[in-house]
């Protein structure tokens, strides 16, 4: 694979700087207007009147639509979104059904104006009267009307309840400890967005920013009583998401408002309507308890979640890598989740494993230091190389690589065992590590080819690009398996249209589209030859295919490369202006989600790989090394510098997945340092109200990042050997940090962010 790995620009990168990627808000239509959302003052309750007179007789106003007069949308039924791909939402609230709050914020009503400014005003001045209930705002308060759920997404939530009391009473040494995690938002630089034009009664299309187009119109499809065909969704550029964007249903406001008007509309929502109806992670609270032997050895973990939930089956699942780290012989995993009248928690990168690490590895730290043992020895004397709960081996097993190539780099020998050991200045001087882990999935996907006469080529796929590097990586797959260059392959992606692809979240994209886009390009190649062997005015005719091989932009015979046809020549002789190829690869291995309608006929997967996921576990693993500076005055942390080692399996791209790594640190350094979100007790409303009072890290708060890759395929997910990297790289962050920040000072934080008043 000579263009793949390469750490190629992106192409699409020109676009952007450029400010000609075009993205949900600037599609602008011919007579558009704008729509504002009215959203509750309460947190539970019902609406007793909307009084709407005032509203209607501002400027520009052309309809104010509420419960009383939208469109009825089709009401809930599982198993009928199932079978139509729509059972994947962000919370169980069509809009404007009826005069129920759930929530502080929750949209009730939407103004539709000639102009956004217009529209907003108006908003403000419909008079809503409301019947308020006594609602549940805070997590301590709520936990004693708190359930344990039997199932998350399929598997069972709670693990061996109960069963580790007895070993760890008896373990040669113990702890346990309690590690709590704030709310937290996704906040992406792109807000949500949606333009919504009827092009007839019946047919739909929608500017979205959104994680999967494909979803997007099967849940839009679905409630609206459209065919799923009339319904396209485009999004050819998304300003990240992190798993906000998709799921949510003020698309069908959009929908509903234009359908109302018979005009296009377009919504575009605040940043404090970002932190209320498009979900966030939801706070925690972790009881971590571990024992060993006399020897260090794991005798027992359990791991035991508090959280909470609102309008989904939803919650922080924060004992996953519980169930996958480390060598214990028993496990509990287990949650009690309550309901909070708050916005509805959804997935936020690494949903479960980001806080659920920093407990794990904040607890290893701390029984590592109770042993005197160090940190890295201790998780190498009790790695497992097999899924602890399956017992199937992992399809690639590196993380003691990570550890120890991460420990080289970062120089983990100069490291004190005890803390306060090491200074600069006024500064206390700390390091510290912790294991990284996510899974590897793979989805079917569909993926099609088109060669024309001068060969250029492009490929489509219904897949989306979030700023992940989607549009080069996959040209560089596409040149490699047709043996043309990167600057011949346009890739169209983002539309809804285009054979169908997975959702751009759980780290699945590479491992999904890139084997169909492989497989459809081999079928391009077995035409072209085909169509050569036929032909007699073809040096390759008459030819075995076997013998035939493929670079440059020619086919050949093997070992004689200048007996060879063109793939211009094959195409042109045939009279035609291009030829095509598409392709849909069945998953064989990791989480095996389905799409929705893929265009293509299936590629028989060989029996033998659909085996495997039967003997592998797919995961990915790495390690995270931090230095912390730490001002003894006023407790004040800098993380200096930071090394992070993963085993993804291929590197696709090696400057794309360095940046992927180095956003998934300063995301976690984010979490670890400032990111929470706060909400008054009183009403359970979010105080903060924007990017000024939501801290994320600025280029101040980045340190020099250490990005190495283990880099080897993985033989067993897919033909290409890679698995995501989107996400593994926060998992483990703040726990690093947090243990970097006792190793400088002795004091252990338990309670994110790592705020200065934890310190003094």
């Amino acid at each position: 694979m000579s263009e793949t790995g390469k750490p190629i620009s992106r192409i699409d990168g020109r676009l952007k700087v450029t400010g000609k990627a075009t993205y949900a808000a600037e599609f602008n239509q011919p007579g558009m207007v704008y729509a504002f959302p009215v959203r509750a003052t309460i947190a539970k309750g019902t609406i007793a009147s909307i009084d709407d007179v005032t509203a209607k007789k501002e400027p520009g106003v052309i309809a104010v639509i509420s419960y009383k007069n939208a469109m009825k949308l089709k009401p809930l039924d599982m198993q009928a979104q199932m079978k139509a791909g729509a059972a994947f939402l962000g919370e169980t609230l069509p809009p404007l059904q009826d005069n129920k709050v759930h929530y502080i914020g929750q949209f009730i009503a939407v103004v539709v104006a000639e102009t956004y400014e217009q529209a907003r005003a108006a908003a403000y001045k419909l008079k809503v009267r409301y019947t308020q209930d006594k609602a549940a705002t805070d997590l301590t308060a709520a936990l004693p009307h708190a359930t344990k759920p039997k199932v998350f997404m399929g598997e069972d939530a709670q693990v061996n309840e109960g069963k580790t009391a007895t070993p760890l009473a008896a373990a040669a040494h113990r702890i346990s400890q309690t590690y709590s995690t704030p709310a937290e938002h996704h906040h992406p630089m792109e807000p949500h967005a949606t333009v919504a034009v009827w092009n007839s009664t019946d047919k739909l299309t929608l500017y979205d920013a959104t994680q999967g187009v494909g979803m997007t119109s099967a849940i839009a499809a679905y409630f609206l009583g459209l065919s799923p065909e009339n319904v396209q969704v485009i999004a050819p550029f998304v300003g990240g998401g992190f798993g906000s964007k998709g799921l949510w249903l003020h698309t069908l406001l959009v929908a509903m408002a234009a359908k109302a008007t018979g005009k296009p509309v377009k919504l575009a929502l605040t940043r404090q309507m970002m932190q209320t109806n498009v979900g966030h992670r939801a706070a925690t609270i972790q009881h971590v308890a571990i024992g060993t032997d006399s020897a260090g050895k794991l005798s027992a973990l359990r791991h035991h979640t508090d959280t909470y939930t609102n309008l989904t089956n939803f919650f922080e699942p924060s004992g996953k890598q519980s169930l996958v780290l480390y060598k214990a012989p028993l496990r509990e995993v287990t949650y009690n989740v309550t309901k909070l009248n708050r916005g509805t928690p959804t997935f936020m990168r690494a949903p479960g494993e980001t806080p659920g690490t920093f407990a794990l590895e904040s607890a290893i730290d701390e029984m590592a230091y109770k042993l005197k043992m160090d940190p890295v020895e201790f998780r190498i004397a009790n790695h497992t190389g097999s899924d602890p709960m399956k017992g199937h081996a992992f399809s690639t097993d590196f993380l003691i690589d990570c550890y120890t190539r991460g420990a080289e780099r970062f120089g983990w020998s100069n490291r004190s065992m005890e803390p306060r050991q090491k200074r600069n200045g006024k500064y206390l001087v700390g390091y510290g590590m912790a294991t990284a882990t996510y899974p590897g999935g793979r989805s079917a996907a569909s993926v099609k080819v088109v060669m024309n006469t001068q060969g250029d080529v492009t490929v489509m796929t219904a897949s989306i690009d979030i700023g992940t590097g989607t549009y080069t990586v996959l040209a560089q797959t596409v040149a490699d398996s047709l043996g043309v260059p990167v600057d011949r392959i346009q890739v169209k992606i983002g539309d809804s249209s285009l054979p169908a692809a997975p959702l751009a979240g759980g780290s699945q994209t590479t491992a999904s589209i890139h084997p169909a886009a492989m497989e459809a390009c081999v079928m391009l190649r077995k035409e072209l030859a085909s169509l050569a062997i036929a032909d007699p005015s073809s040096r390759l005719h008459g030819r075995n295919p076997e013998e035939i091989s493929y670079s440059n932009g020619k086919l050949f015979v093997k070992g004689d490369e200048k007996t060879a046809d063109s793939y211009t020549d094959i195409i042109t002789r045939t009279k035609r202006n291009e030829i095509e190829a598409c392709a849909t690869t069945q998953p064989v291995s990791g989480a095996g989600l389905t799409i929705p309608g893929a265009l293509c006929t299936p590629q028989t997967t060989p029996a033998e790989q659909n085996s495997d996921i039967k003997q592998y576990a797919f995961h990915s693993f790495g390690a995270q090394f931090a230095e912390v500076w730490v001002d003894e005055d006023f407790g004040t942390i800098r993380v200096t510098r930071f090394t992070s080692v993963q085993d993804v399996g291929r590197i696709m791209n090696e400057k794309t997945a360095r940046s992927q790594i180095i956003g998934g640190v300063i995301f976690g350094i984010g979490a670890a340092l400032m990111e929470a979100t706060e909400y008054d007790k009183r009403w359970g409303n979010p105080v903060m109200r924007t990017l000024a009072d939501y801290h994320v890290p600025v280029n101040l708060d980045v340190p020099p990042i250490d990005v190495h890759f283990i880099g080897k395929p993985d033989p067993h997910i897919s033909p290409i050997g890679a698995r995501g990297i989107g996400e593994i790289g926060i998992t483990g962050v703040s726990a690093a940090i947090a243990n970097a920040v006792f190793n400088a000072t002795g004091k252990r934080l338990r309670d994110l962010p790592l705020t200065p008043d934890k310190l003094v």
